[in-house]
């Protein structure tokens, strides 16, 4: 059985964990406390030199980081993926743009407010660049979404799963969403699709 090393309320976590439930995939989730440092062990370190999750085990033994390659791994070959050349790209424009333009914002805001009982000063300094940079990224994916269904070729796909994943607890970041319709209206499709399940969910 394939093993999801995660931490609770992990957004990059949930994506694996929230793909692996719509493909009826069966697996063990073990938790690691990113806050007492489960990820920086030398056993854990052994599995992910970069000590970080999400992290997964496959049946031989194999090791696999890195949410966004963990998601094109277990979509091979199915509709999450598109065979397109082109909606290929494009899903993985999104992705990349969701790893370099919008989890460094909208889920560092989150773990700060949501996770940690005080910032430190430099996290308070710091704090009103990463919510102007969180609200831009938002702003592009409500221009897109504005006049799409999804974001790749109007079906749900890997994009908006590496998307969904952090947008839909922004709130618990402080970012103030009621200007969002496009991207409200977006989340409420993407959580009725079959198998979700949401963030909370327990194993």
């Amino acid at each position: 059985m394939l093993k999801v090393y995660d931490f609770t309320g992990s957004g990059n976590g949930y994506k694996v964990w929230l793909l692996m439930s719509q493909l009826g995939i069966p697996f063990e989730r073990i938790e690691c406390d990113i806050l007492k440092g489960e990820t920086r062990t030398p056993a854990f370190l052994e599995k992910n030199p970069n000590g970080r999750i999400p992290t997964l085990e496959l049946e031989d033994g194999t090791f696999l980081f890195e949410s966004g390659a963990i998601l094109w791994y277990l979509a091979e070959g199915t509709a999450f993926a598109p065979s397109d050349r082109l909606a290929r790209a494009k899903t993985l424009q999104w992705m990349f743009f969701e790893q370099y333009s919008h989890e460094p914002y909208i889920a560092v805001a989150r773990f700060w407010k949501h996770f940690l009982d005080k910032l430190t000063a430099e996290q308070e300094a710091n704090l009103p660049d990463i919510m102007k940079k969180g609200y831009a990224a938002l702003d592009v994916m409500e221009k897109h979404l504005a006049t799409r269904t999804f974001f790749v070729d109007e079906r749900y796909g890997l994009a908006d799963i590496a998307l969904y994943a952090y947008t839909h607890v922004a709130h618990e970041g402080e970012f103030d969403m009621s200007n969002y319709p496009s991207i409200t209206a977006w989340t409420a499709r993407v959580k009725a699709q079959p198998g979700h399940v949401s963030i909370e969910h327990k194993f």
